[in-house]
């Protein structure tokens, strides 16, 4: 935790003593720079910064509060963001029933782009090595005369923070300042202040320095609560001294927007989406295929960074071809076709890229599965990346008038696709946490106001990451040995009994 001045220690002296006190001492002495005061700055402008500014607004205790927002990037960009209805961004996320309520419930998701985003109702995940499969179907628990459940929602990042801006804009700008394009140079305890102003001694105040072509000058601003919304690398963190402990997967997350070709048979109910993910443990990890609007889907595959490479590195046939071949090849197969020499960038007059040629033949003596997604047509052009895998998580979320959220706080391994929903979830508790205090007359950036948001948050956190990364642990081991047994007696035994399902369903939901 970080150092506090010395000054908070000190018996209170009223403003008018102080400043005949210290007369003397700052009488021709260099004028102390103007610090404007903010009740919450949020530095980190990505869903979950938004969101928090969001819900503050939203609410009619809180809607008052002098709120600011300090963001690297160039949210204009944001704000104008448009595709096509044929084309998707590949950095996509899938919100939990509970993070959508919570949008809904600061008015975000009314600003949101509804005919970009996708539903799915039914998941099927499955072991590579054993076989063994598990299916997630809400259609099961839900009656003919209620709507149909889902199992999460996917939209893009860039769609959901567009909507966050427009609701943060609709709410007006009093008390609301925002320094786009714009980085935190520093952040240290404040001084004492001016002789008739708060004393700072125990508050951080930030020097916020304009970057790229803002004209700008620079800022420094204090806050009664600093957030630190700001990533894996947050400065707001380093400041506050709070130690992370995790480690890093040796694996990189592949993403790619891919086209579908029509499902046959038709779903039922009609209408009704399924996403699909298969355990890889000879290559490294997870292949997932999550389902967007138009035939449309988000790929995201775990695996070595020495294969995410070589995924990056094919062209759209071969990549489709890889993809295919993830989903319904055995293991020898997976790796034999991952070892494929590329074929030269100057051959421009294949009929058929050697990837797909091996794939057609491997096909023809592969037994097919029920559960096998779509097949894959086509891959966006420019949509292939990739990112590592890592895990983290602070050792505290609070420190004396600072609150970490989403990523500064917690990464988790993305099989679950639970990380951004724990970042809505930390700025659901973490709003509450301060319209309590408002409510009650006590001060929101105070450490035992603070004490409701990380208990209601660090242990749920640490709960998902952890299983997380015993699942990515788990399924990491190749061959047919007694973990490869063990996994697959799980998963049948879970899919055999409906209530069990159930129950995780709902958990998984909330």
């Amino acid at each position: 935790m970080r150092p506090i001045s010395p000054s908070v220690l000190r018996p209170y002296v009223c403003p008018s003593c102080r400043t005949a006190r210290f007369s003397k001492r700052r009488f021709g002495s260099k004028p102390a720079p103007v610090t404007d005061i903010y009740d919450v700055i949020c530095v980190g402008g990505g869903p979950a910064g938004l969101a928090l500014l969001a819900a503050l607004r939203a609410s009619p205790a809180t809607s008052k509060l002098k709120v600011a927002l300090v963001e690297s990037q160039n949210l204009d960009k944001s704000r104008s963001w448009k595709l096509d209805p044929q084309h998707f961004s590949n950095r996509v996320s899938s919100l939990t029933p509970s993070s959508v309520s919570f949008l809904q419930k600061i008015g975000a998701w009314e600003h949101l782009d509804v005919a970009r985003t996708q539903p799915y109702q039914a998941m099927e995940v499955w072991d590579g090595e054993t076989g063994s499969k598990i299916s997630f179907d809400w259609s099961m628990e839900t009656s003919p005369f209620e709507d149909l459940r889902t199992v999460a929602t996917m939209t893009e990042n860039t769609n959901l923070v567009r909507a966050l801006l427009s609701r943060i804009a609709a709410s007006g700008d009093e008390n609301l300042s925002i320094f786009s394009e714009s980085t935190v140079s520093s952040i240290e305890n404040g001084g004492s202040g001016e002789a008739d102003g708060p004393d700072l001694s125990a508050w951080p105040v930030l020097s916020v320095a304009p970057t790229g072509n803002s004209t700008s000058s620079p800022s420094r601003i204090a806050a009664r609560l600093l957030v630190g919304a700001d990533g894996i690398n947050s400065p707001v963190r380093r400041y506050t001294d709070i130690a992370t402990e995790g480690w890093d997967y040796q694996r990189h997350g592949v993403v790619a927007t891919l086209s579908l070709a029509d499902q046959v048979p038709t779903i039922f109910p009609v209408g009704s989406r399924t996403a699909y993910q298969r355990f890889l443990p000879s290559l490294g990890g997870p292949i997932a295929v999550l389902p967007l609007p138009n035939n449309h889907a988000t790929l995201v595959w775990s695996t070595t960074v020495e294969n995410a490479a070589y995924l990056k590195s094919l062209s759209p046939g071969a990549f489709v071809a890889m993809v295919n071949a993830a989903f319904r090849l055995g293991m020898p197969d997976l790796q034999y076709m991952m070892r494929m020499e590329r074929p030269s960038t100057s051959i421009t007059d294949l009929d058929e890229d050697p990837h797909e040629s091996e794939l057609t033949w491997r096909l023809q003596h592969t037994p097919s599965v029920p559960q096998l997604p779509p097949m894959v047509t086509g891959v966006q052009e420019g949509s292939v990346a990739s990112f590592p895998l890592r895990f983290r998580h602070a050792s505290t979320y609070i420190s004396p008038r600072v609150a970490l959220v989403g990523d500064a706080a917690h990464v988790i391994h993305p099989l679950a696709g639970q990380g951004l929903n724990l970042g809505l979830g930390d700025v659901a508790s973490l709003s509450s946490t301060i319209e309590y205090a408002v409510n009650h007359g006590m001060d929101i950036g105070d450490i035992l106001t603070l004490e409701r948001y990380t208990a209601d948050r660090w242990a749920t956190n640490a709960k998902i990451g952890g299983t997380c990364d015993v699942l990515h642990k788990l399924y990491n081991v190749p061959g047919q040995g007694p973990v490869a047994w063990g996994r697959s007696l799980g998963f049948e035994i879970i899919d055999r009994l409906p209530f069990v399902k159930g129950f995780l369903m709902r958990n998984a939901n909330s």
